[in-house]
């Protein structure tokens, strides 16, 4: 089989690193689950913008499916952003030490406003909305 890369590259040992493919599927995966659950969530909110609190807290415990999918729309929202983010600022961050706060950041923040919004909407699912 032929060889594409130059003796120089061979020598140095250097290419691909071999993770970029899991990456990139990742996020096209996530953006692919993103659109039903996004169409959803546009209907949904269509139809709560039409009730008042007490309105929106039955809508969300009434039906297990609501909170589900509104729990998942979070989750991979976040995941997504956090993919996204990342690649950003890898692809152009060039000071290594700006480049791993950035990435530290964008993690905390992805999580921590995931996880609240999470932990919000179970609240509320499991009736400690009153």
């Amino acid at each position: 089989m032929a060889s594409y890369r130059t003796p120089l590259s061979r020598a140095r040992g250097l290419g691909a690193a071999k993770h970029g493919v899991g990456h990139w599927v990742a996020e096209r995966v996530s953006a692919i689950a993103l659109v039903p659950l996004v169409l959803w969530a546009v209907f949904s909110g269509l139809a709560l913008a039409r009730m008042d609190y007490y309105g929106a807290v039955a809508w969300l415990t009434g039906n297990p499916v609501n909170p589900t999918l509104l729990v998942l729309l979070i989750a991979v929202g976040f995941w997504h952003m956090h993919a996204g983010l990342r690649v950003i600022v890898e692809d152009y961050i060039e000071e290594k030490l700006n480049r791993a706060g950035l990435l530290i950041l964008n993690l905390f923040v992805c999580v921590l406003a995931g996880a609240l919004a999470i932990f919000s909407i179970l609240k509320v699912a499991l009736g400690g909305a009153f």
